[in-house]
């Protein structure tokens, strides 16, 4: 049986096998600590313009999702949500007739 510990999972790069896009490095995850259990690994989401506008939602994969703990990769299968893209008020309340 391998071990891993949570500290050694931030250096492991998460690779969705879908469509084998890099979803970035391990930053949290959520342990159930009534089990003492790992929940989920949390991802978070990339900066906007150098952090000035925020950044992307975090992606949180549950573990039931996760196929592979590798050596250097994290293998899971998840679906990403396709966010519609938010018309920003103020820019529209500029310009509009």
């Amino acid at each position: 049986m391998n071990c891993c510990r949570i500290a050694d999972l931030r250096h492991k790069e998460v690779v969705n096998i879908k469509d084998g896009t890099c979803l970035g490095c391990v930053n949290d995850v959520e342990i159930d600590t009534c089990n003492a259990k790992l929940v989920a690994i949390v991802i978070y989401g990339k900066l906007k313009c150098f952090g000035l506008f925020g950044r992307q939602d975090d992606i949180v994969i549950r573990w039931e999702d996760i196929e592979v703990v590798g050596e250097d990769t994290i293998l899971v299968c998840h679906t990403v949500r396709c966010n519609k893209k938010r018309r920003n008020r103020f820019w529209n309340s500029l310009f509009s007739n």
